[in-house]
């Protein structure tokens, strides 16, 4: 059985060590997908996804060549005359950043920023999870993420 403690540990610190801590692209797994992963030990971490500021993905945590712990995710901007995907990618990454710093990446946060304000909701832990993160520009929704995971041992 995987020990929870460890996994949440390691995915904070993969998520901080990938997108938000600017890691390096590889080669990608599937035709057409942005991939960036992370390892350490018997851990490994893939982050691949598809699209740009309108984009759809999944991360995968394999312990010892055995997949463990799965999320997807889908994003976009929806006020683009708001918030641009560049923008929006920075308001996420100073966000998320604060939030991994906190030893997490769920639980909820608000976090203001000069582009907007970062909104971040989730129900459930690692094992199993949901979550919505937004991000409002002067009072409206400018650009959204559903995502949702948790563990796939067989």
């Amino acid at each position: 059985m995987v020990d929870i403690a460890m996994l949440n540990q390691f995915v904070v610190e993969a998520k901080a060590a990938t997108y938000v801590g600017g890691g390096v692209a590889r080669a990608p797994c599937r035709p057409g997908a942005h991939d960036i992963g992370f390892e350490r030990g018997d851990w490994r971490y893939l982050d691949s996804y598809f699209g740009g500021p309108d984009f759809a993905g999944q991360e995968v945590v394999w312990l010892a060549d055995e997949p463990v712990w799965a999320m997807n995710y889908f994003g976009c901007v929806i006020a683009p005359d708001l918030i641009d995907g560049a923008a929006a990618g920075t308001v996420i990454k100073t966000a998320l950043s604060a939030m991994y710093r906190e030893g997490r990446f769920l639980g909820g946060m608000e976090f203001d920023h000069p582009f907007g304000r970062y909104i971040d909701l989730s129900e459930g832990g690692c094992e199993r999870f949901i979550g919505h993160e937004c991000i409002m520009v002067d009072g409206q929704k400018a650009y959204m993420l559903d995502y949702r995971g948790g563990l796939v041992i067989p």
